[in-house]
């Protein structure tokens, strides 16, 4: 989604992940002369960012407590000798009953509006599924409860002393230690995600008063008022009126600013995780030699991916050869009914070479992803038609896809679209996001 103007300014900060004390004196950063302090924040970006290590010492406990939890999953579906995922089916969603039509009605006509007016047929299973939570989280904690109960499990080291070693044991389930390394490889995306979410909270905040105090600055000097200016700059050279021409006037204004007032950013980010994310056998766009790799994982009924999309292109034409484009599935089987066959299309076209063309008519007619629709595309493209259909069906490109949906899991995909520049996922799908991360790929 993209940001307001005020709100799209991207800096690459220098890397650490540990903080100095921070107070609300603290200087976050000085632009055209004028410090921005950890006191000028909003309550609760200064709330979550003061106290920073409070809320990652909490996490480490949940993410340690869902971990035995798995453990302890993992026990009782080998005594049973059937799965965690058929196993918490039986002993949760099983024993939760689906609410009374009366109460769903009552949802219904409540949340009417919110709902979009639309019938009830239509929206009747997410009312279901939201009925549905607080009784299975009831019956999700009593049988926790039965596990720990059943298998024996001992508390050890607190997973937030400064102190711990790799071999340090965490807990011990069933006999079995969970130890401080494997509790580090299984979680490390997710803490990290944590504390990156705190610095994205700060980060728009900093980057909005830096713009408006650039914004005011360069006003002064003129002689203008604020609006003045960003109605020259801006409003006055509209000719299309569309969301991207304000987006590339916007970030031309910003980029001249930044370029003539160069704000300093005081403050420190985690150092992102680089990841190895393969890009083999996918479908791409540039030289394979190319120093910058941007690879997408994307849902094909995702409106934000198909929204994302258009931005993306416009700003990987702006480098030309510096920049390859890989695109890996990742279909949001739950919350996307037609996702997953979408896939299989796409890849079913990329089998004749026609992924891209192929791929603009799904981000297009994403309401339209029936089997029926996803042959007229084929057709739409000039594909053959019959060798589209036995390429659809194929064992091969059905493995394929599981392929990227389990190699974007392993690497914490949790939506889409997510993005890798080199291997560090973008946290800024703006148009600035996209070219900052690749002006950094770019330097190193």
């Amino acid at each position: 989604m993209l940001k307001p103007f005020l709100f799209a300014l991207v800096l690459i900060a220098a890397a650490t992940i540990e903080l100095i004390a921070q107070t609300d004196d603290q200087v976050l950063a000085i632009a055209a002369g004028v410090r921005i302090t950890v006191g000028d924040l909003p309550p609760e970006t200064k709330s979550a960012y003061l106290n920073l290590s409070q809320i990652m010492a909490e996490r480490r406990k949940e993410f340690l407590e869902a971990q035995i939890i798995d453990m302890l999953a993992d026990e009782e579906a080998r005594a049973r000798k059937t799965t965690v995922e058929k196993l918490f089916e039986s002993e949760v969603a099983d024993k939760v009953p689906d609410p009374a039509e009366a109460r769903i009605q009552e949802v219904y006509d409540a949340n009417r509006a919110a709902l979009g007016d639309k019938p009830l047929a239509e929206v009747r299973a997410r009312i279901v599924a939201y009925l549905r939570v607080e009784p299975e989280q009831k019956a999700f904690a009593k049988f926790v409860t039965g596990l720990k109960a059943k298998y024996k499990t001992v508390s050890g080291k607190d997973v937030n002393s400064a102190t711990l070693r790799p071999t340090d044991v965490l807990a011990t389930v069933a006999g079995k230690p969970l130890t401080y390394a494997l509790f580090e490889s299984k979680n490390k995306v997710e803490l990290f995600e944590a504390k990156a979410k705190v610095f994205d909270q700060l980060r728009d905040e900093v980057d909005s008063q830096i713009l408006s105090k650039l914004v005011i600055a360069e006003a002064k000097s003129l002689g203008l008022e604020p609006y003045q200016l960003v109605a020259r700059e801006i409003t006055d050279k509209l000719k299309e009126y569309s969301e991207s021409e304000r987006e590339e006037l916007e970030s031309a204004f910003r980029r001249r600013l930044i370029a003539k007032y160069r704000p300093q950013i005081m403050y420190r980010e985690p150092a992102p995780l680089v990841f190895k994310v393969a890009t083999e056998g996918n479908p791409s766009r540039g030289l394979a030699t190319a120093p910058v790799t941007v690879v997408m994982f994307s849902d094909f009924q995702c409106s934000a991916c198909s929204a994302t999309h258009p931005i993306l292109k416009r700003v990987l034409a702006e480098y030309g050869n510096k920049v390859r484009l890989v695109v890996r599935d990742y279909p949001l089987t739950v919350l996307h009914k037609d996702a997953y066959r979408a896939a299989l299309a796409a890849n079913a076209a990329a089998a004749q070479g026609k992924f891209f063309e192929y791929t603009e008519l799904l981000y297009a007619n994403q309401s339209a992803l029936d089997d029926e629709s996803l042959k007229k595309y084929a057709a739409e493209v000039g594909l053959n038609l019959s060798q589209f259909g036995l390429d659809f069906k194929s064992e091969k490109i059905a493995a394929d896809v599981k392929r990227d949906m389990d190699d974007g899991k392993s690497i914490g995909i949790t939506g889409t679209p997510t993005i890798f520049v080199n291997g560090v996922k973008i946290r800024d799908m703006s148009a600035d996001g996209f070219r900052d991360a690749i002006e950094l790929a770019l330097k190193k």
